[in-house]
């Protein structure tokens, strides 16, 4: 290991695995550590065993959950964008020949007691109980709003300019009723909770634009999920890296970062140092490098069957808008089964999650387990959310930040742009994926 490297990186996380492949792919000699005996770091999948050392080390899993080879747990639920920056990522660096995807079935949201699917097609929306008839006629005009909207043609502003006028003027101006605009801010542009009521407006249309191009892509959802679990995405990452000539060392621990003249020269394991120019980390690498900015409750559910009032389907994203549960933050409910090489057949996994607002945050996520029916077993983590105190330009040791209680990896993706330009210099430059139409007839072609 005393040899000399560009870069060297710790943590399999897929913000780390992301940035080996595309610096490796660059040229840079990347050596990639992980202190684990397992890729993915905090975005992981576990097999029983792993899960059971993790969270109840000593204990056996019973018998009746099955075989340890059939589960692949992920420790942080997030779902991709169809049309999102990770499919992006994955489809300028071929990464997609590694994984086979599969799309989520439904989404729905929790409103005034009761589970309504999130409309995917104008029939839905037309029958669903989400709102009156009334209210359906102002969302439709507010929709295609947001559709027509162009930046350079007045005529479609109607008086209003979205780098500007915030949301809730936008909002007001169209009548919607608290539980409509509920359903627009936390079910179709996600936001977490309600502070993007104040800034401009142009940030929640470009989050719904890209859940309704990426839900026109595939139809039913707009969210894809990788067969076997999230942790073989930085998997496919590390597999990119290690074609152009990447190394990987798992299950090695790290002693110290070590510095002369106040930059990094290297990273020492036991008596051994990897001399490199430049590190990039996860957190828990670099504790004293970083500052505490939120706490996450995760409660991963093993289940026997599909969560009541889905309609039984194989997987779902269940949103609990805050105002629904009087909080400051949404609760989220990201479920996947069997049919996705996750569990046991007959057995479904449901996360549950939410950022802490309180002392007790077990009794924060109770709403959103109470949804879910009989629960076989469960196992909750609360985690600091961590991001580094400085850009890293200084010391050249550059660290990325916590998975946040997104239900998606669009933060993620902005994470790894922020830390390539700091990294390299450049902006992350993505070749543009081709439209279905060129793909069908590429397909035909062959």
């Amino acid at each position: 290991m005393d040899e000399q490297y560009d870069v060297v990186v710790m943590g399999t996380g897929l913000t780390e695995c992301i940035l080996s492949g595309l610096l490796s792919i660059e040229g840079k000699k990347v050596l990639h550590m992980d202190r684990n005996d397992y890729y993915g770091g905090d975005s992981a999948s576990l097999n029983l065993t792993q899960l059971f050392k993790k969270f109840r080390d000593g204990e056996t899993p019973a018998a009746t959950l099955g075989k340890d080879r059939d589960y692949n747990i992920d420790l942080i639920p997030k779902f991709m964008m169809a049309n999102g920056e990770l499919v992006k990522i994955l489809t300028h660096t071929d990464v997609t020949r590694y994984l086979e995807f599969k799309q989520i079935a439904g989404s729905y949201v929790y409103r005034d007691g009761v589970i309504a699917k999130v409309p995917a097609t104008e029939m839905e929306a037309v029958r669903s109980p989400l709102m009156g008839l009334f209210e359906k006629r102002r969302a439709k005009k507010f929709f295609e709003y947001v559709q027509n909207y162009r930046a350079d043609d007045a005529a479609t502003h109607q008086g209003m300019d979205i780098t500007f006028t915030p949301m809730s003027e936008i909002y007001k101006y169209f009548g919607l009723e608290p539980g409509t605009i509920d359903f627009i801010g936390h079910a179709l542009a996600l936001h977490l909770e309600d502070s993007y009521l104040n800034r401009p407006a142009k940030e929640t249309f470009d989050r719904i634009m890209l859940y309704m191009s990426s839900m026109a892509r595939w139809g039913k959802s707009p969210y894809l999920y990788p067969l076997y679990g999230l942790g073989e995405l930085p998997q496919g990452f590390a597999r990119l890296s290690a074609i152009y000539g990447g190394t990987y060392m798992l299950d090695k621990k790290v002693d110290e970062i070590v510095y002369e003249n106040g930059k990094v020269v290297g990273v020492r394991s036991g008596d051994e140092v990897a001399r490199c120019s430049q590190v990039i980390c996860d957190p828990s690498y670099a504790p004293e490098k970083v500052h505490k900015t939120d706490r996450v409750i995760r409660a991963i559910c093993l289940l026997k069957g599909p969560i009541p009032s889905t309609d039984g389907v194989d997987s779902f994203q269940l949103i609990i808008p805050q105002n629904q549960v009087k909080r400051k933050n949404d609760i989220y409910i990201a479920g996947v089964s069997a049919s996705h090489n996750v569990c046991e057949k007959d057995h479904y996994l449901a996360i549950v999650s939410t950022i802490v607002e309180t002392a007790n945050p077990q009794e924060e996520i109770q709403p959103g387990l109470a949804l879910l029916g009989p629960i076989v077993d469960k196992f909750v983590q609360v985690v600091d959310i961590c991001e580094p105190v400085k850009d890293g330009k200084d010391d050249q040791v550059f660290i990325s930040k916590s998975y946040d209680a997104t239900s998606h990896f669009e933060t993620v993706c902005d994470d790894v742009k922020d830390l390539y330009k700091r990294i390299t210099g450049n902006d992350l430059v993505l070749k543009q994926r081709q439209t279905q139409e060129e793909e069908q007839r590429e397909m035909a072609d062959h």
